[in-house]
């Protein structure tokens, strides 16, 4: 036999602290009631109380709690195989709105580009969960997993480089961010997607791919721009280009898509690596293999596990606490004209008390 929550058997120590509290509280009552009168009028009063029965009651209550301590436990024995039926994916979309972003080698922009290709994404998501995480030079969730597809465009709408204020791009704290919002309690497949220009100066994004890979979740790579690079705009705040960003020596600075590392981190986690173009062939591309990974989904599985066998200590315990309200608090009368008169009560002899 082996328990599922063991921690819970460190309830048996309160049990003697429980049997000390009790038999005290038994004296005390004892002695308020030798404090009524002498020890045989007492005897008197008490005759027909069922000392024993309440005993018995007590040994019940306490049983009856040794049994449901080792139910909260959870104890297993035996094993089954079962089929598990897994529908539905998790998808978490990691989409970089760094100021690099807002480059137009892809019309209107990358940024753009890129958010209207995660709201075709949900469009044929059918039911799947989808989250989204928001990042540049920091990271956060902007939406937890959800099928709620309307609210999840609407804040994928706002997403811009102001939402976050520090500049940079963190490709590998967003992974670790996204990773996050995954459910792990559910058996579905849990995806990836991330979509950016791949520049990333601050952290190691290949790391962190090997630790998300070792949880099972598949890693997908949008790379947005051109490898021969683009200027990086400034813009207004009604998002008009109003010049370009410039490195310390006075150069414009170019952006430039970083395929290799983006086709090693979706290598790593086990998934793709597409360029978006100009005909958005890739998102095609990528949907045939979300309906891939959503068939699969159906197709059922098998798990070895242990068999639960805390009800029967609990319907034990039930019962003992069923047994113990039965036991009658007095005595039949004539049962007590035939027998000799207690000289106890509850389990505390009365002539040690007065000894004492």
């Amino acid at each position: 036999m082996i328990f599922a929550k063991p921690s819970y058997l460190i309830l048996f120590l309160l049990l003697p602290i429980a049997g000390i509290l009790y038999f005290y509280a038994q004296r005390m009552q004892a002695k308020a009631l030798l404090e009524l009168g002498e020890f045989k009028l007492i005897q008197r009063l008490t005759k027909n109380v069922n000392f024993q029965g309440r005993k018995l009651r007590t040994i019940l209550w306490f049983l009856s709690i040794s049994l449901v301590i080792i139910s909260l436990a959870r104890p297993q024995w035996g094993s089954e195989v079962r089929e598990i039926n897994q529908e539905g994916l998790q998808v978490m979309v990691a989409l970089d709105i760094s100021q690099s972003m807002l480059a137009q080698d892809i019309k209107p922009n990358r940024l753009e580009r890129a958010k209207l290709e995660i709201s075709d994404l949900m469009k044929r998501l059918n039911g799947d969960e989808i989250g989204l995480v928001l990042f540049s030079g920091a990271s956060f969730i902007q939406v937890p997993l959800t099928s709620d597809y309307n609210s999840a465009l609407t804040y994928l709408e706002n997403a811009k480089p102001g939402v976050i204020s520090r500049p940079g791009t963190v490709i590998g704290d967003a992974m670790r961010t996204a990773i996050q919002g995954f459910d792990s309690e559910l058996p579905s497949q849990k995806v990836m997607l991330i979509l950016t220009d791949g520049e990333d100066h601050e952290t190691d994004p290949l790391d962190a791919a090997k630790e998300i890979a070792d949880q099972d979740v598949l890693i997908y790579t949008i790379g947005f721009g051109t490898t021969d690079g683009e200027p990086v705009p400034v813009t207004d705040s009604d998002g008009q280009v109003i010049d370009w960003k410039y490195d310390q020596n006075g150069n414009i600075v170019l952006s430039k898509l970083d395929e290799e590392t983006l086709r090693s981190i979706a290598k790593i986690g086990n998934g793709r690596y597409y360029q978006a173009g100009a005909d958005g062939r890739e998102l095609e591309k990528l949907l045939s293999e979300i309906d891939k990974l959503q068939k699969a989904q159906l197709e059922n599985r098998y798990e070895v596990i242990h068999i639960e066998r805390y009800q029967y200590f609990l319907g034990m315990a039930l019962l003992l606490l069923m047994l113990a309200e039965l036991i009658p608090d007095r005595r039949n009368s004539k049962f007590n004209n035939n027998n000799p008169l207690p000289n106890m009560v509850g389990s505390i002899d009365l002539k040690t008390i007065i000894e004492r």
